[in-house]
Order: structure tokens, then sequence, then C-alpha cells
């Protein structure tokens, strides 16, 4: 949706590589790289790549999230979502800025890492709770989807499957997200009363 480099949006809110060249040679001509800056750990995850981009994310987004809003109120959730979303650009960091020094250069956009942060959350809270594939078209425990789902992203980053898929950032959305549920357990924070609405 906000195009490539010469979107004002993806040039000061998309999440750019640390060390990369000031230039790059696109389809375009030559173009100048933006360069990383704090903020992008956060702001990379409000911009999307497309319309379907943002409906699915906005989708898997209302679809479990509503259940971890009630149950956490929405103070709580809030902070769980954007810790999972800037623990994805951190790892995403590490990734994308691996892949500039090898020549490819390019920025990541999107919300999937606090997604699947929330997706994650949803599976440790609800674990028993049936949900519906499309395809296949078979119930499935929580607990059982989202490791499955896990291990595929783990899978399809290592081998470099579905190209252009920040599927590190996936697991880094999970695994922060598993990092913050386990801190409030441990502090037992779950045993207080939620924050009511912002």
């Amino acid at each position: 949706m906000q195009g490539g480099f010469g979107s004002w949006l993806t040039v000061m809110f998309a999440l750019w590589p640390l060390g990369s060249p000031d230039t790059v040679m696109t389809t375009m001509g030559m173009e100048r790289v933006p360069p990383f800056q704090v903020w992008q750990l956060l702001t990379y995850g409000f911009l999307h790549g497309g319309t379907l981009h943002l409906l699915v994310n906005m989708f898997a987004l209302w679809m479990f999230g509503v259940a971890l809003e009630n149950l956490w109120g929405s103070r709580r959730f809030a902070v769980y979502f954007l810790v999972c979303v800037v623990g994805a650009g951190l790892i995403q960091l590490v990734v994308a800025t691996g892949a500039a020094a090898e020549g490819n250069v390019y920025p990541t956009v999107g919300a999937s890492g606090g997604v699947f942060g929330i997706l994650l959350g949803f599976g440790m809270m609800f674990p028993n709770e049936r949900i519906m594939l499309l395809i296949p078209p078979i119930p499935m425990k929580a607990k059982y989807f989202v490791v499955a789902y896990g291990a595929f992203e783990l899978w399809a980053g290592m081998t470099g499957t579905l190209a252009g898929v920040a599927h590190f950032a996936h697991l880094g959305g999970m695994v922060f997200g598993l990092l913050l549920i386990l801190y409030w357990r441990h502090t037992g924070a779950f045993r207080r009363r939620p924050p009511g609405p912002l």
C-alpha cells in the first residue's frame, strides 16, 4: 500500500536494515536506501504491503485477539501486542541486516509478527479450544495448531520457502510473546485483576 523506496511512509516508517549501502540499483535505476531509525522497530508494524496483507493480518488479530483482550483487559492486551511487534522487529532486523550485507536490501512492513504473538498467546491461554482450518477443513486444538504453524515458519525460514515473507519476524513475535507470558506467570500478574479499558 505504501509503495517502494519512493513512498514517504516506507522511507520513514518501514524497518530498514542496519549497515545498508547508501544506494542500490532497482528497476527504476539507482535509488537511495533509507537508514535504520529506532522508531522503525514499532512503526513497521502499522504499514502493510497491500490490501490483502492488511486484511489477513487484521482478520487474524480480530479472530484470536478478541478472546485475549476479554481475558486480559485492553491495557495488558495492547502491551502484549506491542511487545510482540517490537520483538519481531528485533529478530527481523538481525535477519535483514545479514541479507543487506550480502547485497539484498529490503524494507520490512506488516503486523504479522505481532499477530503471530497473538496466535501464540491464544494457544497458551486457550490450549484446548478447537480451531477449524480452511485448508484442509479439519478441526484442531489451538495448542497443536500453534506448534504446527510455528514449526512450518521455522522450516520456511530455514529453507527460504515463500520468499518475501518475514518468517523469522513471525517466529520473533511468538518467542517474545512466550517470554512475556512466562514473565507474567512468574510475577503473578495473571492473579491480579487485569487493567480495564484504556
